[in-house]
């Protein structure tokens, strides 16, 4: 698989964190920003919250209600997918995918209105009093939501490990393309690497 580099820095511990980037029922289910991989890797998301329910945070990406209430180029944005509005979609829409949600609690939820979730200051407030150093980012999109989530991370200390085989892109292009990219442009602070790897290697 491409991304599949593997671990170059050692175990993690109780320190690290599964940060899973919107795992949502409007990218699983049949609406016009749906990706058909989420449904190949989500076993593997899966699976690294059950192992660590307790040290998992799911975001979720939440649309405006409207257009009109879109700031700059945010508005041009819903204008083009005006279905994708939180009114057009409906509460529900915004969710978990159903095989997530009994993780919640312990498993904590951070909610975020653009791609990346480091914009407000919630997330910050839960790893930081905890001492977490360790991030393992799984959802979609590699190119989208999960760029953004990764840059922040990196800009932040954290050692980010991508689990290769649970992120997703809508496009097989751009899932190689940014594994490439983590791999060539950032090889001392990304990691990517399989969920069986990082199961193995998560001793706490």
């Amino acid at each position: 698989m491409a991304g599949d580099q593997g671990l170059k820095f050692g175990a993690l511990g109780a320190k690290a964190v599964h940060l899973c980037v919107d795992a949502q029922r409007m990218f699983s289910e049949e609406t016009d920003w749906h990706t058909p991989w989420l449904a190949r890797i989500l076993p593997n998301i899966e699976r690294l919250a059950a192992a660590h329910p307790e040290r998992t945070v799911f975001t979720r990406f939440v649309p405006i209600r409207s257009p009109k209430e879109g700031r700059g180029a945010w508005r041009r944005y819903y204008e083009h997918w005006p279905t994708m509005t939180f009114d057009a979609l409906g509460p529900e829409m915004v969710d978990l995918v159903p095989s997530l949600k009994p993780y919640v609690p312990p498993a904590k939820v951070v909610d975020k209105l653009v791609y990346s979730p480091w914009m407000g200051p919630e997330l910050d407030r839960m790893l930081e009093p905890e001492g977490i150093d360790t991030l393992v980012v799984t959802g979609g999109e590699t190119d989208v939501c999960v760029l953004a989530t990764i840059l922040g991370a990196v800009d932040r200390g954290y050692r980010v490990i991508v689990a290769c085989d649970a992120v997703c892109s809508s496009a097989d292009q751009t899932y190689d393309a940014m594994m490439f990219l983590y791999q060539s442009r950032f090889g001392e602070q990304i990691e990517t690497a399989p969920t069986d790897e990082i199961l193995r290697a998560w001793t706490a």
